[in-house]
């Protein structure tokens, strides 16, 4: 098999695209999207794929529920509920999404995973991760 140079620079050229793109993401401002609760999306009709609910809890500076790496297939719709016990920032890397949290009221960020990668997602003024999301 002979690979030819100019498909083979195109090909490296668009895995580091790829690479970086996902980095690159995150350097915007984030945006507000989401509204205060626990209220749930849907899938749109006819879709196969169904809604992935993530929920994780901030006590005292601990994360728990869904923490760790959270695996979602790509374009999958998420519905992102956080609680902390502080006033902070969640902010999901990446997709430049972000959302004020009032201490002890629940947050929900509704989104589609659409860009591949694995991305933080994080209460800003603690500094705190709380899950790697896994999207692919």
């Amino acid at each position: 098999m002979t690979v030819r140079p100019a498909l083979l620079r195109s090909v490296l050229g668009a895995l580091l695209i790829a690479a970086v793109v996902p980095l690159a993401a995150c350097a915007g401002t984030a945006l507000p999207v989401a509204g205060a609760g626990s209220g749930t999306a849907s899938a749109p009709k006819g879709s196969d794929v169904s809604l992935k609910r993530i929920e994780v809890t901030v006590a005292h500076g601990t994360p728990s529920g869904d923490t760790g790496w959270v695996r979602v297939a790509t374009g999958t719709p998420v519905s992102l509920v956080v609680t902390s016990d502080t006033a902070d920032e969640v902010h999901v890397h990446g997709y430049d999404i972000a959302s004020e949290l009032a201490a002890g009221t629940p947050r929900t960020l509704h989104f589609t995973a659409d860009v591949p990668g694995v991305f933080e997602v994080e209460l800003r003024k603690a500094g705190a991760v709380l899950l790697h999301l896994q999207v692919g």
